[in-house]
């Protein structure tokens, strides 16, 4: 059976994919800056305009699955393209918008783009040579922190010298980049089984999966506002549980499911995810907790007295961090296995939080908590997408990897969640009506979010350390498609 060829510029295809990776991230924290002022901006109440951000979480947390199966069934390079392609006109239905209801369809299509992400993680080793493939796994997995660090000071920044529309015009040109590059750059490849066999995407199960998340994380990601034990809150929550067992259960018995959760059942594969919704819930925590310590007035006697573009700026190098440490994530996994780098990378992200309970007395030391888990999660993000890779069928790895992603993505709701509800319980009074979160809630979100991380490494201890197994030979470039750059 032939092997894929690879293109013949690797290193830019893997460049478009990073691009596409980094771009669709950035979306993610594009409107933070301007969060406070959307009421106004739209007209809008504040309850209503807080959904700007929260669906594309949403749509982002359903597509992610589905953009991957839909991947493996068409191929991962028509997946791509039309991920920029929505991510552009996503970004100039908000441009051209004024008022809240095209903003939310706007943002809701944005969602639609952090597909790119999975489909480019698991398109890389059908295209890059398998020295380098551990390389390129680890610095597409960065772009999803790299993306939302760089998108807090960038977008301040663009509010502060233009008007707010120029965000998404930014965003915008910057897919219209991403679409050209992937284009020209980015191989496209197929299964070489007959279509018939490569099966067809499953909308019920779909269905099922968009009803359950969006339900679920609507709960979790409300609570904080609606309250844990309000009704709202709890039939969200239950309601979404419900149709999640009810997805697994029609999956279970489909003939071609949306996710094959046997193998997604398999202990590596398993715990990788379980462990993915603990570091997502670590990261997550640094990136809610330390902007606001960072911002809190100085006259708490605790808070750094930072500006939004200024906070931005102080947390961009832990972005960037995990761009650095994507090549060592990629030498460890070739010297002690993607399994015990995953747990280098949560323990690592545990000693940031550690470190961070020590060092919150001026910007540049919660700069250095920062870096520590910025590391841990570079680590540890480029090795899950390579154990589920290693321990699934080729093309069955897109859907694979979305669900690994998903997993993240459950856990960064989570982290939100409680984090917002812990420094919401313990608050101090600076002035009549002006109640801050204490300095002991700060300190107890760093602890929650190293017991986390702590938890990833428990979970990756009960997978085996041994080889993966053989898995089916990778498939072959189409030539009908006219790709560039393949051999």
């Amino acid at each position: 059976m032939p092997t894929a060829p690879h293109a013949r510029r690797p290193g830019l295809a893997v460049a478009a994919l990073a691009l596409g990776g980094l771009v669709a991230a950035l979306t993610q924290t594009l409107v933070i800056p301007i969060q406070s002022e959307l009421p106004s901006l739209l007209g809008a109440d504040a309850s209503d305009t807080a959904w700007v951000v929260t669906v594309t979480l949403l749509t982002a947390a359903v597509t992610m699955v589905v953009s991957g199966r839909l991947g493996d069934l068409v191929g991962k390079k028509p997946v791509l393209l039309g991920s920029a392609a929505v991510l552009a006109v996503a970004s100039a239905v908000v441009a051209l918008s004024d008022s809240l209801v095209p903003v939310l369809v706007g943002r809701a299509l944005q969602g639609l783009a952090m597909g790119f992400i999975p489909v480019g993680i698991a398109l890389v080793r059908e295209i890059v040579p398998r020295e380098r493939a551990a390389t390129a796994v680890a610095t597409i997995s960065a772009t999803l922190g790299v993306g939302g660090a760089v998108g807090l000071p960038l977008s301040a920044w663009i509010v502060q010298v233009g008007d707010w529309h120029a965000l998404f015009w930014v965003s915008g040109g910057a897919a219209l980049v991403v679409l050209v590059a992937v284009a020209v750059l980015v191989p496209h490849v197929r299964d070489e089984a007959p279509d018939g066999a490569r099966g067809a995407l499953d909308p019920a199960g779909a269905l099922l999966l968009a009803v359950g998340l969006v339900a679920f994380l609507v709960g979790v990601s409300k609570a904080t506002t609606w309250g844990w034990s309000d009704a709202r809150t709890v039939g969200s929550i239950v309601g979404g549980l419900l149709a999640l067992v009810g997805f697994g259960a029609w999956e279970l018995r489909h003939p071609d499911p949306l996710v094959d959760l046997r193998a997604s059942a398999r202990r590596p594969v398993l715990m990788t995810n379980l462990a993915a919704v603990a570091i997502g819930f670590g990261m997550m925590a640094q990136s809610v907790v330390v902007p606001q310590l960072l911002q809190l007035p100085e006259a708490t006697g605790y808070g750094l007295g930072q500006s939004v573009l200024a906070a931005g700026l102080w947390m961009a190098p832990g972005g960037l961090m995990m761009l650095v440490f994507a090549p060592v994530s990629s030498r460890l996994m070739g010297s002690v296995g993607a399994r015990t780098t995953l747990m280098v990378g949560a323990a690592v992200l545990a000693l940031g939080y550690l470190v961070a309970t020590l060092l919150t007395g001026a910007p540049w030391q919660l700069m250095v908590a920062s870096l520590v888990c910025s590391a841990g999660v570079g680590i540890g993000y480029a090795a899950m997408p390579t154990i589920i890779m290693d321990h699934t069928e080729p093309r069955e790895a897109g859907a694979a990897v979305g669900l690994n992603a998903l997993s993240r993505s459950v856990g960064t709701t989570l982290a939100a969640a409680l984090m917002g509800t812990v420094l919401a319980s313990n608050t101090t009074e600076l002035a009549p009506g002006v109640s801050l979160p204490t300095q002991g809630a700060f300190t107890a979100c760093f602890l929650i979010g190293a017991a986390a991380a702590v938890v990833g490494v428990l979970l990756m201890l009960t997978v085996p350390a041994r080889a993966p197994r053989a898995v089916a030979a990778p498939p072959v470039a189409d030539d009908d498609a006219q790709p560039v750059g393949v051999a």
